[in-house]
């Protein structure tokens, strides 16, 4: 297995692969892949965590 790196973003739940990037997977066709997910700690945001915490929160009494 070797490893191919880019940047890219999530939309619409879909991962964009660069053009560049493109030309390299087209051999692989019909080939599982594995694939790792680094996000920027910053870009993550639980909703659900943040809902438990402010309903936790709102229930202490706490601001």
């Amino acid at each position: 297995m070797r490893a191919i790196e880019f940047k890219s973003k999530i939309r619409d739940n879909s991962i964009l692969i660069p053009r560049r990037m493109q030309s390299e997977l087209t051999a692989q066709r019909d080939k599982s892949v594995r694939v790792v997910i680094f996000v920027q700690d910053a870009d993550v945001y639980d909703e659900e965590a943040y809902r438990q915490m402010a309903k936790s929160q709102f229930l202490k009494g706490g601001t």
